[in-house]
């Protein structure tokens, strides 16, 4: 079985839309590249360390000054983290299904711990409620396609992983580095990122929406799926 996010998740994406968010095709190069070190590891232990770093980072963002600096950088961890787990799997032959299940579910929770570093910062509640909401319904969408039958990703959308670590390492690194706000305009840098990451979501549920009615298997009443039973 393969982890939906690692090496064999991505690597579909290099056929699929090179129009697509090129971030997360180019993220799977250096994931190919940095997995190779790290073959003696177990894939859930880095599952694990994953998580792990993504609270790390919540907690680092929240103590403020120069902290949040350090949080960046452990959201940047999170993520090759999350990216070597599937890989080393995959290259081990070591994947298996609850690895599949425990490396979504980690992905997850590691997506509310970097909805969480934006809190801390100072974003509002609503915009971080929003935020969450929306990354949980595209991931959802998504494993709901390919439990009906979907292969591959459907379509690459602006708000994959890749881009979700970009726009809150950004806005920890800026609280750190530049806590006066964003240039010329002064906001937040939490409120900031809060906002595009709502936004590239809108577009990115948008994308994976047309994608998916063009990629989901169309069957007979007798395919349905539970929801409809």
């Amino acid at each position: 079985m393969e982890r939906d996010d690692g090496v064999a998740g991505w690597s579909r994406l290099h056929a699929h839309d090179v129009s697509g968010n090129r971030l997360a095709v180019g993220w799977l190069g250096l994931v190919q590249r940095w997995a190779r070190p790290a073959l003696a590891v177990p894939p859930d232990v880095l599952t694990a360390c994953g998580v792990l770093t993504g609270v790390l980072a919540v907690l680092l963002a929240g103590r403020g000054g120069a902290w949040p600096l350090a949080a960046a950088g452990a959201v940047v961890l999170t993520a090759v983290l999350d990216g070597l787990d599937g890989a080393v799997a995959l290259l081990t032959g070591r994947a298996r299904p609850l690895g599949a299940v425990l490396d979504a579910v980690a992905d997850r929770i590691t997506d509310l711990c970097f909805v969480a570093v934006l809190l801390v910062l100072g974003a509002p509640a609503a915009w971080c409620a929003a935020v969450a909401a929306a990354v949980l319904l595209h991931e959802y969408a998504r494993a709901r396609a390919q439990g009906a039958g979907m292969t591959g990703a459907g379509s690459i959308t602006v708000a994959e992983r890749p881009t979700r670590v970009v726009v809150v390492a950004v806005a920890a690194a800026g609280s750190a580095l530049v806590p006066a706000g964003t240039p010329l305009t002064g906001w937040s840098w939490a409120w900031t990122c809060a906002v595009l990451w709502a936004v590239l979501s809108v577009i990115g549920l948008v994308q994976l929406s047309v994608g998916l009615v063009r990629a989901v298997p169309r069957g007979g009443a007798d395919q349905v799926g539970d929801d409809r039973g």
